[in-house]
């Protein structure tokens, strides 16, 4: 009688009914997740797809008609443009602002002895109170005429200028510093203190140690929250619609993407140039997101992997 020895650490080869046998169990729990990514998701994506090609006004059957939804979009259709450059001001306001004051914050909060829990609470509330209707009329009623900032400063009611009207929908997202808060101070948590101790062993002081130490070790971090709200940033429509009255005014000064979206879509009934716009707007932020990802060898530090 012949005895095979098995090397120790040596993988076994498992049968294919065994294997399919694990693997039922898994799809079983994993079904109502794969069930939801095709019924919520990947379908309706593919309607819109299909609508985005056709003149469909919610009532009658889509008609099919091309590439024309397109080419209106981008020739024909001077208010599409507007909420494109309403857009990107928005986002080159919106974003730098909310990262720099959540950094600021964190800065703070990390240095702070007592009461830390206290006030990361505190300034993580806005984040959750922000994106609802009513605090979005409670913004407007501030700086309306006769709201808190006209009766502090006396500059008139902002949401009445074409001027101001999108820096007060662009500080309400600035107000919701608190997600991006908190992951810039658990990063900042990592840091190693020795990595201080050795800057300032070396004669750097505060500021130098921040731009040395700090920002190098959490550029990762700030990486992903400049991904994440500027991704956010481009798809902002309930500040816009409280402020703006819902139809983007004063002169479409807040007449942002989504905002002009929903006008095509909702008000208009052209459900077909709505679903053509969106399909637009998927694209651009694939775009902006890979530019950002390309950009970031040249800035982000990972530990793991060395400078890159």
């Amino acid at each position: 009688m012949t005895t095979t020895l098995i090397p120790a650490g040596a993988k076994t080869a498992v049968p294919p009914k065994r294997r399919r046998d694990r693997q039922g169990p898994a799809w079983v729990f994993l079904s109502p997740w794969v069930l939801g990514a095709i019924v919520l998701t990947l379908l309706p994506m593919a309607v819109s797809l299909y609508l985005s090609f056709t003149d469909y006004d919610l009532f009658n059957p889509p008609r099919w008609v091309g590439l024309r939804n397109y080419v209106q979009m981008f020739t024909e259709d001077p208010r599409y443009w507007r909420s494109v450059t309403t857009t990107l001001t928005y986002v080159v306001i919106a974003v730098p602002l909310q990262l720099g004051l959540a950094l600021v914050v964190a800065l703070a909060l990390k240095s702070m002895k007592r009461g830390k829990a206290f006030y990361r609470s505190a300034f993580y509330a806005p984040s959750l109170l922000g994106a609802s209707m009513s605090i979005a009329l409670v913004w407007r009623a501030i700086f309306n005429d006769g709201g808190t900032v006209d009766n502090l400063f006396g500059t008139g009611g902002w949401v009445n200028r074409p001027g101001w009207a999108l820096i007060a929908v662009a500080l309400l997202t600035v107000w919701q510093f608190g997600a991006p808060m908190v992951i810039f101070l658990a990063g900042l948590q990592q840091i190693p203190a020795e990595l201080y101790e050795a800057a300032a062993v070396d004669g750097a002081g505060k500021w130098r140690q921040f731009l040395s130490v700090t920002v190098p070790m959490l550029s990762p971090v700030l990486f992903f929250n400049l991904v994440l709200q500027t991704i956010q940033a481009f798809q902002v429509f309930t500040p816009a619609f409280a402020i703006g009255a819902g139809k983007g005014g004063p002169a479409d000064s807040t007449l942002v993407y989504t905002l002009y979206l929903y006008d095509r879509g909702f008000v208009a009934s052209h459900m077909g140039y709505a679903s053509a716009m969106a399909w637009v707007l998927l694209v651009v932020i694939g775009a902006v997101t890979a530019v950002l990802f390309r950009t970031s060898r040249s800035w982000v530090f990972y530990t793991s992997e060395g400078d890159r």
